[in-house]
């Protein structure tokens, strides 16, 4: 990044209805600041007339991270370096030279010009991911938000049926968004309908969602015919089935989405040419698989050893020193989206892989609660699955307990013991 020499300058802060920019060219050291209409003709004009001034030159571009949507502009211009700065160092500058804290847009752009200016060193230049993955990314990133969606959905049908019919969420079952609970309620929603309902009738509905326990069929049965409404108050009553068939009839839709969303997530994975590598791995699965892939990239050199991922990622915790007192926290500024991916594919290897099984259960044992014992395993996996990456060579279990035998790691031992058990 030092070698590069770059014809200016420039800094970037995003606005809703009209960004600020500064900029400082490299040879005469002369400054400019304005701002640009918040539309893509006005954005895409100013970046066409910086190109312009300084001849198609290098130009380091200096932004906020998270602003995607610039960011996707920004790729279009390949003499453009960008420098991505987390929100929260802005912000720390930002105190730094105002007392106030007061914020406007064209200070904020060149505040972070001197940033840039001062401490280019310190920052990292973005790399972009391959076309493959970059279409992964926005797919899995959708897919979660929407089912983080269908969860307050089902989170507020929940606590409407808490409100005037408690027995539907024993009739359904304990998922709220499954096809079985979305029938049932769209036919029945309150009890006295399902009351009026003949047992035959309700026998059929849960043989065709494929309730098969017949036991559990005439357990609900029962349960309809000893149950007694909650309120009779029509007034109430009335707005809630309402509000029930909203929220039915908007997780028929997420529901729908999600799986269009999985199916392309599907198309899109099986062509990355690394694909194999991470379906292979234990409790990947569908979902977590194309998740972990993009969490590692197609850039080698993005994460030259496994620590600086584990940094990244948010799973290795901070220590903080000052005087004699020391203590450890987790990083409040890591991205979510990507900690819980190593910590969710953590708890499926838990399922499928003995050794962190037995990992699991030794810290368990120490006393430790499951999120603190699923972040330790995560940091675990992701220094052996950093490894195999940065070697391209598949994850072999044998050879890791061959590893940990040779190390005579107290895991061995629990290992041994469990499957003697099984």
């Amino acid at each position: 990044m030092k070698t590069i020499e770059y014809a200016a300058f420039v800094a970037l802060d995003w606005g809703d209805r009209a960004h600020a920019f500064a900029r400082q060219t490299a040879v005469t050291e002369e400054k400019k600041k304005g701002q640009i209409d918040a539309s893509a003709e006005g954005l895409h004009g100013w970046l066409e007339a910086l190109r312009e001034t300084y001849g198609g030159q290098p130009v380091a571009l200096i932004v906020e991270a998270g602003r995607n949507t610039l960011l996707h502009v920004l790729w279009e211009y390949p003499w453009i370096d960008i420098f991505p700065v987390p929100s929260a160092m802005s912000a720390r500058f930002r105190r730094a030279f105002k007392s106030s804290g007061a914020k406007d847009d064209e200070p904020d752009a060149e505040m972070l010009l001197l940033i840039l200016l001062r401490h280019r060193d310190q920052l990292t230049q973005l790399r972009v991911n391959g076309s493959i993955t970059q279409e992964l990314a926005a797919l899995v990133s959708a897919r979660r938000s929407a089912v983080d969606q269908r969860t307050q959905f089902t989170n507020q049908l929940g606590r409407v049926l808490k409100s005037y019919y408690p027995q539907a969420l024993e009739l359904v079952g304990e998922e709220l968004g499954s096809e079985l609970a979305l029938d049932f309620l769209e036919r029945w929603p309150e009890l006295l309908l399902v009351q009026q309902a003949r047992p035959a009738t309700l026998r059929a509905f849960y043989r065709a969602h494929r309730s098969r326990s017949s036991e559990r069929i005439e357990e609900r049965i029962t349960r309809v015919s000893v149950s007694r409404p909650l309120i009779s108050n029509r007034a109430v009553i009335a707005p809630a089935m309402l509000q029930v068939a909203m929220f039915v009839a908007l997780l028929r839709i997420q529901q729908t989405h999600i799986a269009q969303l999985e199916q392309r997530i599907e198309e899109v994975f099986v062509t990355h040419p690394r694909a194999s590598f991470f379906s292979a791995l234990p409790g990947a699965g569908p979902n977590l698989a194309p998740r972990l892939l993009v969490a590692f990239g197609d850039l080698p050199d993005r994460y030259p050893d496994a620590a600086s991922l584990q940094k990244y990622s948010g799973v290795a915790p901070v220590r903080e020193k000052s005087g004699r007192q020391v203590w450890t926290h987790w990083r409040w500024h890591a991205p979510k989206f990507l900690r819980q991916t190593f910590v969710e594919w953590a708890g499926q290897t838990v399922i499928q892989c003995n050794w962190a099984k037995a990992y699991y259960r030794r810290r368990q044992r120490a006393g430790h609660d499951r999120q603190s014992i699923l972040r330790s395993l995560a940091f675990k996996w992701i220094r052996i699955l950093w490894r195999c990456w940065h070697d391209n060579t598949p994850y072999n279990e044998e050879l890791y307990l061959h590893a940990l035998k040779r190390r005579r790691s107290p895991v061995t031992d629990d290992l041994t013991v469990f499957l003697k058990k099984a």
